[in-house]
C-alpha cells in the first residue's frame, strides 16, 4: 500500500494554524468579539472556533470579558485589566504578599478576574523544599480556583447568570445546567458567609489553595484575590485555621494600602 506523502499529511494543521493566526489578527485589529462572530469569520462551526479560542486564552493571547467576548490577552501586549491599574495593584500588595509568605511558608499568589476566568499577577513562593511553584501569568476557572471563587462571590447574580447560563457559555466548559447552577450559586453564599473560598485538588492534584477577596478603594468592588497554595499533605485543620486567620489580616492590610493609595478599577 502506497504511504501516505509527508508533504500532504500537515494540510489539516496548516489550515487549523492558519485558522489560530487569523484569530490573533482579529484580537489585535478588531478588539472584541464573540465565537459565533469568529466562527462566520473562519467560515468553521462555532464549536471549532470556540476550541481555537480556548488555546489561546490558556496561552494568554485572549481573555474573556463578563459578556462571555474575546479580547487581547497579556501575551499580544494587553493585561487583564489597564497596565497603570495593574502594576500599581502589585505595588501595594507586593510587600504585604512577601510578609505573608514569610508567616506562613507557603506559596503566596495575587490574582483578578477576567470574565469567568482568573489571572495570576504575581507570586511569593515558599522557601521549603515541598512547594507549590510560581504560578505568575497562569489562567484558571475561577468557579474553581480559591481566588476567583472568593471573587465570585461578591458578583451581583445577574453577572453570574451571564457568565454561567448564557446561551453563549453553552458550548464552554464554563456552562452550568440549572442544578449545577442552583448548587454553585449556595456554594458561593457560603464562601461569602465565612469570608474565604477553598480549592481541594479542583485545577490540580496534590494541591489545595485557600483564597481571599479584596476590595478597592472605593469598598464597593472586590478587584482582586489572595490565595495561599499548599502541598495537599500539609494541609491540617490546624493550618487551615492559621491560613484563615493570617489571610485575612493580609487581606485587611492590603485593603487600608489600596484605599490610602486610590486604587480601584478604572471606569
Amino acid at each position: 500500500m502506497e504511504k501516505t506523502s509527508q508533504r500532504h499529511r500537515p494540510a489539516y494543521r496548516l489550515n487549523s494554524v492558519d485558522n489560530v493566526l487569523r484569530l490573533i489578527q482579529m484580537l489585535r485589529d478588531q478588539g472584541s468579539f464573540g465565537v459565533s462572530e469568529a466562527a462566520g469569520e473562519l467560515q468553521v462551526a462555532p464549536s471549532t472556533a470556540h476550541r481555537l479560542l480556548s488555546m489561546l486564552v490558556y496561552r494568554g493571547f485572549a481573555i474573556q470579558d463578563d459578556t462571555r467576548r474575546y479580547e487581547a490577552g497579556p501575551s499580544l501586549g494587553a493585561p487583564p485589566a489597564r497596565l497603570e491599574w495593574t502594576r500599581r495593584l502589585r505595588d501595594v500588595c507586593a510587600p504585604h504578599l512577601e510578609l505573608l509568605c514569610t508567616r506562613v511558608d507557603e506559596t503566596v499568589n495575587l490574582m483578578v478576574r477576567v470574565g469567568s476566568q482568573v489571572r495570576f499577577l504575581d507570586t511569593v513562593e515558599s522557601s521549603k523544599v515541598l512547594r507549590i511553584g510560581d504560578r505568575q501569568g497562569a489562567v484558571l476557572p475561577a468557579r474553581l480556583a480559591s481566588g476567583g471563587k472568593a471573587l465570585l462571590a461578591h458578583l451581583h447574580p445577574s453577572v453570574l447568570e451571564r457568565l454561567f447560563r448564557d446561551p453563549r457559555a453553552a458550548l464552554t466548559a464554563d456552562h452550568l445546567d440549572e442544578e449545577t447552577f442552583a448548587r454553585f450559586l449556595a456554594a458561593l453564599d457560603r464562601v461569602r458567609r465565612q469570608g474565604y473560598a477553598l480549592n481541594d485538588q479542583e485545577t490540580e492534584e496534590g494541591v489545595v489553595a485557600l483564597g481571599v477577596a479584596i476590595a478597592g478603594s472605593s469598598g464597593i468592588q472586590h478587584i482582586a484575590a489572595l490565595s495561599v497554595a499548599v502541598p495537599s499533605g500539609r494541609f491540617t485543620p490546624a493550618l487551615r485555621k492559621t491560613l484563615v486567620d493570617m489571610a485575612a489580616q493580609a487581606r485587611d492590610d492590603i485593603e487600608a494600602d489600596l484605599r490610602r493609595a486610590g486604587v480601584d478599577v478604572p471606569a
